[in-house]
């Protein structure tokens, strides 16, 4: 039989009124009830009416179990899936397994501190299971074997690394374990084709809960981005200058392109996309603004899969049967055994509760009471950051699940690792900040300083001598900047970290405040020296510094650098120049607001500030070593990258690919064979 895209008839209590009325009285049709506005509003929305809410029992089975066609959920299914199949040996890191799990002094930053990973060899299997997983996804072969095969193996890898975490890795996560409870094998997948079921219809509750988790994506990010430092546009300064905006820019101009195409509407498509969706009218609309917005998306950013899982799953909001419109007709109409689906009408599929056991009926109330359960977690874990505090910093909490994208844009310019031998104290040496990590993701959020400290310490214990291994002290001087404002130290850099004290329910008493007394700066003195400094030379600059009373901003002036000047904004401070970092002073010199004084270069020098309020001061200088390279070669003119380098980029995830299936088969030989399995070392790759 034929599937029916619209309701045939309404089955909800509405008033019939075409009753014949007295001719001898004016012909006025009566409003309709609230109660029936209410309902088309529902049907038009959702496809159901106001009884499927009329109790917890009718929501069940009425509403979250009516039978479905399956085409567009299996559709889904065979998208994400071959998605991960591409994520896994990029993203995932799957190309780079022997650089990322291979070297074992490697810092790792997993949400247990107590996890380890597996030695290489077996990472790698992990990652081939991985890799399987998703295919069986795809394909819809032991579809649940699959599915759980992918999502213990993507969260064992998810959490073994906190540095890596973003939002959509965190998505791709809670994807997978969502099909997992699915039935998007029923329809289009080898499982169907082996053991065909009676009907290819899944419960409404797939669909559902799939929506349900890019609603929470969108509108939680919109919510996030309803703050001031989204909406004054500071989180992402100059992204207008990309092609992709050449249009708004070429109207609107880079500053207003930024602040209302990039900050305001991003804000605005947030969180209304997923209302515009649902609503039949306002569909195909919002479909063209999302595609638009994701397509975008993967031009400005490096986000791997992240816009075409998006994309992949905006055919959910139509029709359940949409699929089958692109098939034959004689297809279409019998793929479904003569059973009469019809879309959005849940009163034709009246449910006979008398033919169901009441275990069945059992069953099915606590696994939607779980499906709620998992609805509201989604909706709390954004804003959980009051239980997890010792994960808050300047932001709250770890980057993954609050859904708070790009709201927080970094620069960080220095980071100093200091060690020193607790038994002589003037033993002080430095470790270069990437020696054991790839990242600086550790050096915003206190947790994994404290496990990057660790690591460190770890490291030095391993290859000293037995007899000689140092009692060491690990101190962290780190300098970041958040959305344009001073750079300013994040972590005390007099405190142990290694002593330092943390909880993850607790407030971490050893991060810096953000100096937000500052942050009214950035739209006026910070953008007006900028300008001012920037409009000396084509290779002059300006670096804006905030500290606190009582420590010191120990520095160096490279001997490429001159016309180097010191001027202090806000504050009071003490100058004073050295021979080397750690050497004797030579005569000081106090300094207020207003007031500048000249650096020599090639020496060390030291800012203090004192007095009760924090300062901020700003370097200007001008990079000889660019200047002469100008005058000798003439201005340099920046070749621009390709706008669409999709030949570069289809063969970077072939070569990613490829070496992905060498480092699963070196493993599988290793494990079964004892076949050496070969590494390649960063230092050689970085090189290259």
């Amino acid at each position: 039989m034929a599937i029916s895209e619209e309701p045939t008839h309404d089955c909800s209590d509405e008033t019939s009124y075409n009753k014949p009325v007295n001719t001898t009285q004016q012909d006025v049709t009566p409003p309709p009830s609230v109660l029936s506005r209410v309902n088309s509003f529902l049907r038009n929305t959702t496809g159901h009416d106001v009884r499927c809410f009329a109790s917890f029992d009718a929501f069940v089975q009425r509403c979250m179990y009516r039978p479905v066609d399956g085409a567009a959920l299996a559709v889904g299914r065979a998208l994400f899936g071959l998605a991960m199949l591409i994520d896994i040996p990029e993203e995932r890191g799957g190309g780079d397994l022997d650089l990322r799990w291979g070297e074992p002094r490697d810092c790792r930053f997993p949400l247990i501190h107590s996890m380890e990973p597996l030695p290489l060899p077996r990472m790698g299997i992990i990652y081939g299971l991985m890799w399987s997983g998703a295919a069986g996804i795809m394909l819809g072969y032991r579809f649940r074997l699959s599915a759980a095969l992918f999502a213990a193996t993507y969260w064992y890898v998810f959490l073994l690394d906190k540095s890596a975490w973003n939002n959509h890795s965190y998505l791709y996560g809670l994807l997978g374990t969502i099909f997992l409870f699915t039935d998007a094998h029923r329809c289009w997948s080898i499982d169907a084709w082996r053991d065909p079921p009676p009907d290819q219809t899944v419960p409404f509750w797939n669909y559902f809960i799939l929506k349900f988790q890019f609603f929470v994506l969108y509108f939680v990010a919109g919510l996030k981005k309803l703050c001031r430092e989204w909406l004054s546009g500071y989180a992402m300064t100059n992204l207008s200058y990309h092609w992709v905006f050449f249009p708004f820019r070429a109207v609107l101009g880079a500053k207003l392109t930024d602040l209302l195409i990039v900050h305001w509407f991003g804000c605005l498509f947030d969180t209304t996309v997923v209302f515009f969706l649902i609503y039949g009218t306002t569909r195909r609309l919002a479909t063209l603004f999302a595609s638009a917005f994701h397509l975008m998306n993967s031009r400005l950013f490096y986000i791997g899969m992240f816009p075409w899982v998006c994309l992949s799953q905006l055919p959910l909001y139509y029709s359940f049967s949409w699929p089958r419109k692109l098939l034959p007709r004689g297809v279409s109409k019998t793929v479904l055994n003569n059973e009469h689906i019809q879309e959005g009408d849940d009163c034709s599929q009246e449910v006979k509760e008398s033919n169901k056991s009441s275990h069945n009926r059992r069953r099915r109330k606590w696994s939607m009471c779980a499906m709620l359960a998992y609805c509201l977690l989604q909706l709390f874990l954004p804003y959980s950051h009051f239980l997890t505090q010792g994960y808050n910093n300047w932001t709250n909490g770890l980057y993954g699940y609050s859904w708070d994208m790009m709201v927080h844009a970094w620069d960080t310019i220095m980071i100093g690792i200091r060690v020193v031998d607790r038994e002589n104290p003037d033993r002080v040496h430095y470790v270069e900040p990437f020696a054991f990590t790839d990242n600086d993701r550790w050096t915003k959020h206190a947790d994994m300083a404290v496990q990057f400290a660790g690591c460190i310490e770890r490291n030095i214990q391993r290859e000293a001598p037995a007899a000689l291994r140092p009692n060491v002290s690990i101190y962290f001087d780190i300098w970041c900047s958040m959305n344009g404002r001073f750079q300013q130290r994040i972590f005390d850099p007099n405190v142990d970290i290694l002593k330092a004290p943390w909880s993850p329910i607790e407030p971490v008493q050893w991060v810096l405040p953000l100096l937000h007394q500052f942050s009214g700066l950035r739209d006026t003195l910070i953008r007006r020296k900028t300008d001012e400094v920037l409009g000396w030379s084509n290779h002059s600059g300006v670096l804006f510094i905030a500290d606190f009373p009582g420590l010191t901003l120990r520095n160096y002036v490279g001997e490429d650098l001159y016309n180097v000047s010191l001027t202090v904004l806000q504050g009071t401070v003490r100058y004073a120049a050295s021979s080397d970092e750690v050497g004797t002073k030579r005569p000081s010199a106090i300094l207020q607001t207003g007031q500048s004084t000249s650096l020599p270069a090639g020496i060390f020098h030291a800012v203090e500030t004192i007095g009760p309020e924090p300062s901020c001061y700003m370097y200007t200088y001008v990079n000889r070593t660019k200047e002469l390279e100008a005058t000798r070669n003439g201005e340099e003119v920046k070749q621009q990258p390709a706008m669409l380098p999709l030949g570069e980029e289809f063969l970077h995830r072939l070569e990613n690919f490829l070496r992905f299936g060498q480092h699963v088969g070196n493993s599988l030989l290793y494990e079964l064979y004892g076949v050496p399995m070969p590494r390649r070392l960063k230092e050689l790759v970085a090189d290259d």
